[in-house]
């Protein structure tokens, strides 16, 4: 057991630092702005911006029915040059980002076929029958 102990820390200590691996260049800080949360609303504000082109903003404050509702964006230089850009809400709907480059489904190509609708209506008719059996029992 402690060989295994032994060899992983190695194989960790080996992996850190490889021969010939280029060294990462550090990224300038060109503003961070932060304004921690102010009682009892909780707004908060968030901002930074990377010399890379990275640039991350938010605010937000307590939401009405507990956790928190948050508004921001975030953008950054794609491989080929061009920036992505993604806005954000979360929420108590949950998290809603909008981006051209969030894949959307594509329109339905046809409609239902008659065989699914009748398969759902005979469904939707079993799960009647059942649910009125089930309370014919309680009531006995």
């Amino acid at each position: 057991m402690k060989f295994v102990i032994v060899a992983a820390l190695v194989a960790v200590a080996a992996a850190a630092k490889l021969p010939g691996e280029p060294t990462p260049t550090p990224v300038p800080i060109l503003r961070f702005d932060q304004q921690n949360p102010q009682l009892p609303t909780g707004a908060h504000r968030f901002q930074f911006e990377g010399g890379n082109g990275i640039l991350f903003e938010e605010s937000g404050n307590e939401g009405t029915v507990g956790g928190a509702n948050r508004i921001g964006s975030f953008q950054y230089p794609a491989e080929d040059g061009s920036l992505i850009s993604v806005s954000y809400v979360a929420n108590e709907n949950g998290f809603q980002p909008d981006s051209s480059i969030l894949p959307v489904a594509p329109a339905f190509p046809h409609p239902i076929p008659q065989f699914v609708l009748d398969q759902i209506e005979k469904a939707r008719l079993e799960d009647e029958a059942k649910a009125r059996e089930e309370a014919s029992k309680a009531r006995v």
